[in-house]
């Protein structure tokens, strides 16, 4: 559990930071943005990095994937502190967390389908993600058969209010109910769901500061409210503007021109890092670098907040 972060600077806990891929690919540029600044901001400050595997989603993680993930890190130079974890080996630290949530009626079964879904809700407006609206939060026991998910409740509207102070993007006020619905902590096929997982992890494993991309600053409320309820004092969040290609869009392990396999047959560590501190505003140009001697002028006001286009 992380103790209390309530301290006076000098008293203040040491950096943990870490860095957390999905193995369902081969690593790409924005991936290896992240691990550059969630590295860097570790680091700067005298902190640890610990890298955790992600690979909850059966069905989609590989090992192969992972062992490349690693490769791709220590050639980058990102050599971590702790581990890896794997989160597949974890699954009964989750069902121990998930049963007190269960003990407190925190939790229900949701026999809904994502095409129920998708045909009774509105996507949120700021993003494009769905509210579960409580279709199943209230059944009798019972009166289902079958598969479920689990769900964990949210406040009722006016009560789930979220205020948080992201690294970089300032103060946030979200409201739970509205913004994000009773989410999934169990999917139907038993695997874990993200959010318990990383909540779960997060604290166990001592991690104070959570450096990612900003499409997953809406998710920070959901954990910060999930780490509450379980007891723990939430991580500092930290996100990152995205990486884009020509056309706008944000990267993704369909673009293999920027996929590591490419980019290591192409270029050097040294001009990958380059390009990508020049991008976070580190250095005036994109001249080849290591990571190591980008640490001691590393601080997180000269990083843009607008998306960049690579």
């Amino acid at each position: 559990m992380i103790e209390n972060t309530d301290y006076t600077e000098a008293l203040q806990p040491k950096v943990k930071g870490r860095f957390a891929p999905s193995p369902t690919g081969r690593m790409h540029l924005g991936n290896v943005f992240s691990a550059l600044l969630s590295w860097l901001s570790a680091k700067s400050q005298g902190g640890t990095w610990l890298l955790r595997i992600e690979d909850i989603d059966p069905q989609r993680s590989h090992r192969e994937y992972a062992e490349l993930i690693m490769d791709d890190l220590h050639w980058l130079g990102f050599d971590w502190d702790e581990g890896p974890y794997w989160q597949s080996e974890r699954g009964a630290i989750y069902e121990r967390y998930l049963q007190q949530l269960r003990e407190r009626g925190l939790t229900y079964p949701c026999y809904c389908t994502r095409a129920d879904i998708m045909a009774t809700q509105a996507p949120h407006e700021s993003d494009g993600r769905v509210v579960y609206k409580g279709t199943c939060r209230n059944l009798p026991p019972g009166l289902h058969a079958g598969l479920a998910a689990i769900r964990m409740r949210v406040p009722d509207e006016g009560e789930g209010l979220v205020t948080f102070s992201d690294g970089h993007y300032g103060t946030h006020t979200v409201d739970l109910t509205t913004q994000c619905g009773d989410f999934i902590v169990r999917r139907k096929d038993g695997a874990w769901a993200y959010q318990l997982a990383v909540v779960v992890d997060d604290a166990l494993m001592g991690i104070n500061e959570v450096v990612r991309g900003r499409d997953l600053l809406l998710s920070s409320p959901q954990q910060i409210y999930l780490a509450r309820q379980l007891g723990f004092a939430p991580p500092r969040f930290v996100h990152l503007p995205l990486l884009c290609n020509s056309a706008g869009q944000r990267l993704s392990k369909r673009d293999r021109s920027m996929d590591m396999e490419s980019l290591r047959a192409h270029y050097s560590r040294q001009e990958i890092i380059g390009k990508l501190a020049h991008a976070a505003g580190l250095q005036p140009d994109d001249s080849p670098v290591e990571a190591k001697d980008l640490v001691g002028d590393f601080a997180w006001n000269r990083v843009p907040t607008a998306d960049l286009q690579v």
